[in-house]
């Protein structure tokens, strides 16, 4: 049953101005944007914007016939926040600010602190009371507060709601909304075994194609599929299931739109005024002012809210590396140096800090994830030993080396041997997070299993050994939709995912294949307790390099079992192939990818295998084994 909402006056103090010019009032969510407020008796909703350099601001909707007039808010104190409080506003109407500047300019500006828009193209926000939720999450959210995530299974979806699937009903978007989508997605990812779905492009958007990263209500849940208690149910409904939410948060940059934060009140008060500072050229975005209280306070405050009212488990920040460097995806003359000459930017890596420590600090759970691209360091060290403590970053250099590597002809392999073993020589510098994400199957770049050579039939042995090596390798893992059952065609937000590809075969075999291994990961510990030490990882032979083959083991502390990876990544098949071991033990075989069932030849491998003390690579005992085609074996010992 819905909670029936308790009208109080919105009411914003002298501390509330102060905290929030400070950058620290990390609720000024409840205070500044439309919220339901009685006063002298009488119902209607307070609204209260941040316009600094405004001559007046007034309120326009639909409550008052759009007239530029009716609805005034008066400047209190010093600080640029204006208020009114407007009588007889029903929930869902549609409204604006009309700022107009010293010189006579008008804007007119949707709400940054909006809950709630317009379906596009239309750009106004919409009133909305978010006290009408009831949570049915409180095991999921009280077993979090224990949870420590670099010692959990991270197993991660990551998807796109518009384009996951779609209605057949011929309407024209087909868009799912929140509470259907929930129940769909909620029993596949249930059945397949992932742990965390990250949802792309939550907060609204006017375009699209820009995927939900060029943002203009940061605070409002995108009115494509719904209302925000929709995308609620959504998280609840995924929080029963025992699966957690992510969500991607940009606050690298902010669309140009006329309605959005640009020139909010006729100047630059969320980006930098100098374009040096304050764009992005190949982009066509605004940076944030990172060195304003307000607007920090504006990012910060805007996690907390996605914490507070939705429930969601983490975050993953897009283009980190955009807001480190001062001179990231710019020319001589197109960016200013910091006060000490350097590309570093000092407000980011202060805004970063104070992010982490107050999110993380205040929800130990919760988990934060950097889309960084250097080699900037400690970007999970803490933040004493001059880390951004981040929970986990993204090892984009593992992704670039994987899909450089698989993409060639196996006649190549061994020149690039390396590039396989190499992201072990520095994984214990971060937590690190696999990811083969959207961003490598769209732009000419080829869906995972178009990148494999060969025939069809290798195409698929090839994916399934490369994902063979994801979940044996240390980091935990996030794989894009569609690429769970070998999506063909490369992504696009404007079409449904091919699952009539499910039809097939192959398709359907690399689906079970993902599911195995899903099944494997949660099962044994050794492959998520110590994924950035060596204490979880060993390798037994990193050199075959004639043979393009690998074998490693992960382990942890305990009595946990072990597991041994043999991958083969030539269409040559090795009989007796020798594999050092550390321990003369019996070697049960849990995961042949050439098995039919996975649409591969049906090598008969057997289930047992006892180690011999014959030394081989290094290692006191050895085991024999025929290795397939283009595959991969996992024992577990």
């Amino acid at each position: 049953m819905a909670k029936k909402s308790v009208r109080e006056a919105v009411f914003i103090s002298e501390d509330d101005q102060y905290l929030f010019g400070q950058g620290t009032h990390y609720e000024i969510y409840r205070k500044l944007g439309a919220h339901p407020s009685t006063e002298d008796g009488k119902d209607g909703y307070s609204f209260a914007v941040w316009a600094p350099n405004a001559a007046s601001v007034h309120v326009i909707g639909e409550f008052n016939g759009w007239d530029e007039g009716a609805s005034t808010l008066v400047k209190i104190g010093d600080g640029g926040i204006w208020k009114a409080f407007v009588p007889g506003v029903q929930e869902g109407a549609l409204y604006k600010y009309l700022i107009t500047t010293p010189e006579g300019e008008k804007h007119y500006k949707a709400d940054p602190y909006a809950n709630y828009a317009e379906m596009r193209p239309g750009t106004a926000s919409r009133t909305y009371d978010l006290a009408h939720f009831a949570w049915k999450d409180s095991r999921w959210m009280k077993s979090r507060e224990t949870k420590n995530p670099q010692k959990e299974p991270l197993a991660i979806y990551e998807c796109h709601i518009g384009s996951w699937m779609k209605h057949p009903d011929g309407t024209e978007d087909g868009f799912y909304s929140y509470e259907q989508f929930a129940d769909r997605i909620t029993d596949y990812l249930t059945e397949m075994g992932y742990t965390h779905i990250e949802l792309m492009g939550i907060a609204e958007h006017p375009f699209d194609g820009s995927w939900g990263y060029q943002v203009t209500g940061y605070y409002a849940p995108t009115a494509r599929y719904g209302t925000p208690d929709g995308f609620r149910y959504l998280i609840d409904r995924l929080h029963r299931a025992g699966i957690g939410v992510i969500l991607d948060w940009v606050p690298a940059h902010f669309a140009t739109d006329a309605h959005g934060l640009s020139r909010f009140d006729g100047q630059c008060i969320y980006e930098d005024p100098d374009p040096r500072r304050g764009e992005h050229p190949d982009w066509g975005t605004k940076i944030f002012n990172l060195g304003k209280p307000e607007v920090k306070n504006f990012l910060i405050a805007n996690v907390l809210y996605w914490i507070r009212e939705f429930h969601i488990d983490g975050i993953r920040v897009d283009a980190v590396a955009s807001m480190l460097y001062l001179d990231y995806g710019k020319k001589e003359g197109q960016w200013l140096p910091n006060i000490y000459g350097e590309n570093k930017n000092l407000e980011a890596i202060e805004f970063f800090k104070h992010l982490n420590s107050v999110v993380r600090g205040t929800y130990p759970g919760f988990i934060t994830v950097a889309e960084e691209s250097t080699a900037w360091p400690k970007i999970t060290g803490p933040i004493e030993d001059g880390g951004l403590h981040f929970s986990f970053k993204w090892n984009m250099g593992w992704m670039h080396d994987f899909c450089e590597y698989m993409k060639q002809d196996p006649y190549f392999r061994k020149g690039n041997h390396y590039g396989m073993t190499f992201a072990m020589t520095y994984n214990e510098s971060e937590k690190y997070i696999l990811p083969l994400s959207h961003d490598e199957v769209v732009h000419l770049k080829c869906s995972m299993l178009n990148k494999m050579p060969g025939y069809e039939v290798d195409k698929f042995a090839n994916l399934r050994t490369g994902y063979t090596y994801m979940f044996g390798h240390s980091g935990k893992k996030l794989l894009f939709m569609g690429q769970e059952f070998a999506q063909e065609r490369e992504w696009s937000e404007a079409r449904e995912l091919d699952w009539f590809l499910l039809e097939k075969p192959l398709h359907r075999g690399m689906q079970a294949y993902v599911k195995a291994l899903l099944q494997i990961y949660h099962k044994y510990p050794c492959l998520w307790e110590d994924d950035d030490s060596w204490k979880g990882f060993e390798w037994m032979n990193a050199d075959d390099v004639d043979r393009s083959t690998y074998s490693f083991i992960r382990k942890c502390d305990g009595d946990n079992k072990r597991l041994l990876f043999i991958l083969n990544m030539t269409p040559m098949k090795w009989e007796n192939y020798m594999v050092g071991v550390p321990a003369k033990k019996k070697y049960q075989l849990i995961l042949n990818s050439d098995d039919a069932a996975y649409g591969g030849s049906g090598t008969v491998i057997s289930a047992q295998i006892q180690a011999q003390a014959q030394p081989c690579a290094l290692q006191k005992y050895s085991i024999s084994v025929d290795v397939p085609a283009y595959g991969s074996l996992v024992f577990a010992f």
